[in-house]
């Protein structure tokens, strides 16, 4: 019996073990399959190798100020101390003399002819810039020109002999996960190389323009200015911030795309300057609340709050239309339109596409070229005045006056109402309305009245709506607010 229960058991576990052996060969076989399309390195020594000649360090000299020390002892002439307080007040007067500061930094050279990419900030106020390269030859550099708003500058150097460069790589095909090396010139310790993946891409530090790789790769100071490879060799960034608390590594890095550090480079070389595309106007996000106040079908695109005298307003661009195109393009938010607009050429006539009275129209605008962006204007405080003051939502406002108008500083065509206070634990106080903002629209029409603003929230709440859309401006920068219906 016992011999029949160990056959029985023999025959029902034979097909098991042959399928438990089927399995495990066709894990084996995926698992080289995925090994073999991850394309995993061995080593980096080959990469290394192939570009470290093209990568430079940048050591630069900046003429510093000397510090006043303060009053000096006045010493009795002929005194025995004369000669000691002089000798030693001398010394002391080095403090004063202009000195000599250095700094360090990365780079690559781009072309045979010597073109060399690094930060901005790794050589402003430079008064000298010396390379050295891999070689150990060093070279002074000229500075070509610089963008501070992506933090790229162009130097160039002259050589007897063409010089070792590296190409750029498309940095929109850098995947997340993709593998990148770094090098450069971190802490001062010479060429170094680290490596580590792409953590994320378009990253938003602070910049109009930034599109930042985001890293692992170990970046320090030093490293500034270097390039970001991936695996072909080609540059996909440039190293340019890193995030900590200690100032060292942390494995948050960020390397400045290279699709947006070409277009500066070109610029800058042909120019000396970047010249970006200007379209005129003054934008904002469409938020949840706006887009609802706006009957939208999706928060997306760019809210115009205004359109001073450019090229939108020569086209037919309004405050209230909402970009959703340009030149082909869609529009997601603000920064996209800014970025798509800095990357098209001065003087190019674009088609840009906008929601206007839940319409879409489609209007022709030849670009200018970028102005500087106007300083965020700080809230005004008011002093008391004799109005007769109302309380809307939240918002104690006044019929703009002659004494409130000299206040604010404001034009004597403009009209309105002046918020005077606003609740705390009010919508509006969440939405960032403050004393001396002036509501000049509600519900997309001008108000000169407490009764205009009233018949607009009126008509709001007949519609339906969640929210109710004003436009307001502070030292004359208008904004879009969008206020809570619900009670």
């Amino acid at each position: 019996m016992k011999a029949d229960i160990l056959t029985q058991s023999d025959r029902q576990t034979g097909p098991m073990r042959a399928m438990s052996a089927l399995m495990l060969g066709l894990a084996l076989v995926l698992a080289q399959a995925i090994t073999a399309n991850a394309k995993m390195p061995d080593s980096f020594a080959d990469l290394a190798e192939k570009v470290s000649p093209a990568v430079v360090n940048i050591t630069t000299s900046t003429t510093v100020a000397g510090v006043d020390q303060g009053p000096r002892p006045i010493v009795p002439e002929g005194s025995p101390l004369e000669d000691f307080f002089k000798d030693f007040l001398d010394r002391q007067g080095e403090g004063q003399r202009p000195r000599r500061s250095s700094a360090l930094g990365s780079g690559f050279v781009v072309s045979e002819d010597g073109y060399i990419v690094t930060n901005n900030h790794v050589i402003d106020k430079a008064d000298e810039i010396e390379i050295e390269f891999f070689s150990g030859e060093k070279l002074d550099a000229k500075l070509i020109g610089t963008d501070p708003k992506t933090d790229i500058a162009l130097l160039k150097v002259e050589s007897e002999k063409p010089l070792p460069f590296v190409s750029f790589g498309d940095s929109d095909a850098a995947r997340v996960g993709d593998w990148v090396v770094a090098v450069g010139n971190p802490l001062g310790q010479g060429f170094s190389v680290s490596a580590g993946i792409v953590s994320q891409r378009g990253r938003a530090l602070s910049g109009t323009y930034d599109d930042f790789i985001q890293t692992d790769a170990a970046i320090n100071r030093g490293n500034s200015g270097g390039p970001l490879f991936n695996v072909s060799g080609d540059v996909i960034g440039v190293n340019t911030a890193i995030l900590s608390p200690s100032g060292g590594s942390i494995g948050i890095g960020f390397s400045m795309a290279s699709n947006v550090v070409t277009k500066v480079v070109d610029q800058l070389k042909e120019f000396g300057e970047t010249r970006r595309g200007w379209l005129g106007v003054r934008i904002q996000d469409v938020t949840e609340d706006v887009a609802e106040a706006l009957e939208l079908a999706s928060a997306k695109g760019a809210l115009v709050t205004d359109v001073p005298e450019g090229p939108g307003k020569k086209s037919g661009i309004k405050a209230g239309d909402v970009i959703t195109t340009f030149d082909g393009s869609e529009v997601e938010d603000t920064r996209e339109l800014v970025r798509l607009v800095g990357n098209t050429t001065v003087g190019k006539a674009v088609r840009v596409v906008v929601i206007r009275d839940g319409k879409s129209e489609t209007l022709k605008v030849t670009l200018g070229r970028r102005e500087e962006a106007e300083s965020s204007a700080v809230p005004v405080a008011l002093d008391k005045a004799d109005v007769d003051e109302s309380v809307i939502m939240g918002m104690t406002v006044a019929v703009l006056n002659d004494e409130l108008r000299e206040q604010l500083g404001l034009d004597t065509a403009l009209e309105g109402l002046v918020v005077k206070d606003v609740a705390e634990d009010s919508d509006a106080f969440e939405k960032g309305l403050r004393s001396g903002d002036l509501i000049v629209e509600a519900g997309q029409q001008k108000i000169a009245s407490v009764d205009d603003l009233e018949a607009r929230i009126e008509e709001a709440k007949d519609a339906g709506r969640k929210s109710f859309l004003m436009l307001i401006r502070r030292e004359g920068d208008p904004r879009f607010v969008a206020l809570s219906l619900e009670e």
